[in-house]
């Protein structure tokens, strides 16, 4: 599960009395970039391995999914380290390798090959440890050299949930806007930093059983003073707004949803700004009152994949599930994963959702459309990765198989399903950079894709560590993180 964050432009300046810096096209800040959309406002190297163009690489420490965020000279990335494993397990809390070293370790950890399982930081399906010691890190580095201007330890002691094997409990993406990062653990807790390291406030928005407990992975986002989380659960699912200076919480509404694990994002079109949370119900929100907008029932499945803005149109969707029903016919409410995720069946339809929406805009039974819904496909393949637009090409990556979806974001038409060659699991989302569409999948091999209506592989750069987090992309650099380390990848200056 990964992370899983449209229109979310560059962030905005505080209301509330403290000077934000802009956003520029080249920072990074939360999940899939400044606009919550996976396109690179710089230029992406399109060329790599494990020695060419690597500027630097960072061994890491511990555990995480949670994926890089960049602000100016700054990447944030956060952790959770295992303190009661023997010290010979644990990664060497080091400086940035130098360029002789680097390429010459290799994972082991499972390459989740065409089965898609992939090795994931191991305990079991299911793993329960609530007993183990971890302490939970936020870490700052210096973007061009990688060294480490500071790293704050945000709690220590025992995880408040069990976890998937496949799952981290580090899988938040954090966010900053120049002034303050936001750190997010799940359950573990909410913590506030500034940029240089000193905790301004911290939260516990509450400990709730998750779906046969598989741990959690919605990130935070920033928008216009307010922090907001989707905290979706099987038991008390909420949707929270809170003061990005303060902590204090602004709103809240409850939301009948089973456990999830997509990001809202903020969807900023000409009509107004929403703030719009997937899940079996897609629900829109005044991001200021909390107030519903519209909903879009998406005949249940399990939504991991973050819903894509771009203008005045909405992508969003559920993954297809087939593991029995629901009792009753229910649709989804906060009981929807009390049989251990079992009954969860449905899903795999993707909307094509206009602008303008309100009430309920679900299409009747028999219908593909409404007046707020411009087409509905079903069997679409989206899953674990979140959807990239690239030039009136939406690209959908199965979790297993490594195949790419390639659909006409306009009519909802398939122009191509295939299967990218060599290419294995995929949970990072994709990203594009200069009409290329780049797809990481779970060996660390970033298969590089021509825009357009017919499959064509421009390139595969292989670094052979396992990947899950979706990279980031600033000042033409690619920042991409493994089981291992975290590379900073740019082309040499001609």
């Amino acid at each position: 599960m990964v992370n899983h964050n449209g229109r979310f432009a560059a962030l905005m300046t505080f209301a509330l009395g403290f000077v934000c810096l802009p956003a520029t096209a080249e920072d990074w800040p939360q999940f899939r970039g400044a606009n919550a959309d996976g396109v690179a406002r710089s230029t992406c190297p399109d060329v790599w391995d494990a020695t060419k163009n690597v500027r630097w690489k960072l061994p890491l420490e511990g555990e995480g999914w949670s994926c890089p965020v960049v602000w100016g000279d700054r990447v944030f990335i956060t952790a959770a380290v295992r303190t009661d494993k023997p010290a010979e397990q644990a990664a060497a809390r080091s400086q940035p390798e130098p360029p002789e070293n680097q390429g010459s370790q290799r994972s082991q950890g499972g390459r989740g090959g065409r089965g898609g399982r992939g090795g994931g930081f191991g305990g079991g399906r299911g793993a329960n440890l609530t007993n183990a010691d971890y302490r939970w890190e936020v870490i700052c580095l210096d973007a061009k050299s990688g060294d480490v201007k500071w790293r704050e330890t945000a709690r220590t002691g025992h995880p408040p949930l069990p976890r998937h094997g496949q799952n981290t409990f580090a899988t938040e993406t954090p966010v900053t806007d120049g002034n303050r990062v936001y750190a997010y653990f799940g359950m573990t807790g909410l913590y506030c930093y500034d940029m240089e390291g000193k905790l301004q406030w911290e939260k516990d928005l509450g400990t709730y059983k998750m779906r046969a407990g598989w741990g959690t992975g919605s990130s935070p986002i920033l928008f216009e003073g307010k922090l907001y989380l989707q905290i979706d659960n099987d038991e008390k699912s909420f949707l929270v707004a809170l003061d990005a200076q303060s902590g204090e919480e602004a709103w809240r509404v409850d939301r009948n949803e089973p456990s999830q694990y997509s990001t809202p994002i903020i969807w900023r079109n000409s009509v107004r700004s929403e703030l719009v949370a997937g899940g079996q119900v897609c629900r829109s929100y005044n991001p200021a009152t909390g107030e519903l907008l519209w909903e879009l029932d998406m005949s249940r499945g399990r939504s991991s994949a973050t819903p894509l803005a771009v203008g005045d149109r909405l992508y969003v969707g559920t993954e297809g599930r087939s593991r029995g029903g629901f009792p009753g016919g229910n649709r989804g409410g906060n009981n929807g994963g009390s049989n251990g995720g079992e009954d969860e069946d449905g899903g795999g339809f993707l909307f094509a959702v206009n602008v303008g929406g309100s009430g309920d805009i679900t299409p009747h039974a028999d219908s593909t459309t409404s007046e707020h819904v411009a087409w509905k496909i079903a069997k679409s393949g989206l899953e674990a990765s979140s959807p990239i637009l690239n030039d009136g090409y939406l690209y959908l990556l199965a979790r297993r198989g490594g195949i790419v979806h390639c659909i006409d974001a306009e009519t909802g038409a398939t122009a191509y399903r295939s299967r990218i060659p060599d290419a294995r699991a995929f949970w990072a989302s994709p990203w594009t950079s200069n009409n290329q569409v780049f797809c990481l999948d779970d060996a660390g091999t970033t298969h590089v894709l021509a825009n357009g209506p017919e499959l064509k592989v421009i390139s595969q750069n292989v670094l052979g560590e396992q990947a899950w987090s979706s990279p980031a992309v600033a000042n033409d650099t690619l920042f991409l993180r493994t089981t291992e380390h975290l590379y900073c990848i740019a082309a040499e200056k001609q």
